[in-house]
């Protein structure tokens, strides 16, 4: 039995926002290029209805913010509203939350060692947002 899902544009810039903006705080966080690189390239690799939305090409994505804490005022809500908003799939809502966790550890990883303490705070921020749908 397959479901029809149905997002609208406005569902679909939320998705959009909240794992691109993910990788966009640990950019901001201090994660290396490379390892921004490796993150945007988890996000274009989803599969399912994630991935149809994430691959779309789109100019709905607006990340304003001259500091860290500007942009996770508008990313981490933007995460649980996403988890929210996709509640009643829950096969989706894991493949979104495991989607955006292994764009965030591409993002945290390529440096030698640990990532900083900086990144690594905000890795934590992002799965909390994620968890507190």
């Amino acid at each position: 039995m397959s479901i029809t899902i149905t997002l609208t544009d406005q569902d679909k810039s939320t998705l959009r926002t909240a794992a691109y903006g993910a990788v966009s705080l640990m950019a901001a966080s201090g994660a290396s290029h490379k390892g921004i690189t490796h993150g945007s390239i988890a996000l274009t690799s989803a599969t399912g209805l994630v991935g149809h939305v994430l691959a779309a090409k789109s100019n709905d994505i607006h990340l304003p913010g001259k500091s860290v804490a500007e942009l996770a005022d508008q990313v981490l809500p933007s995460l649980t509203a996403a988890m929210s908003l996709l509640g009643k799939y829950p096969d989706e809502a894991d493949n979104f939350r495991g989607t955006v966790l292994v764009a965030v550890e591409a993002a945290a990883g390529p440096r030698r060692g640990e990532p900083s303490p900086a990144v690594a705070a905000m890795a934590r921020k992002i799965t909390a947002a994620l968890d507190a749908a």
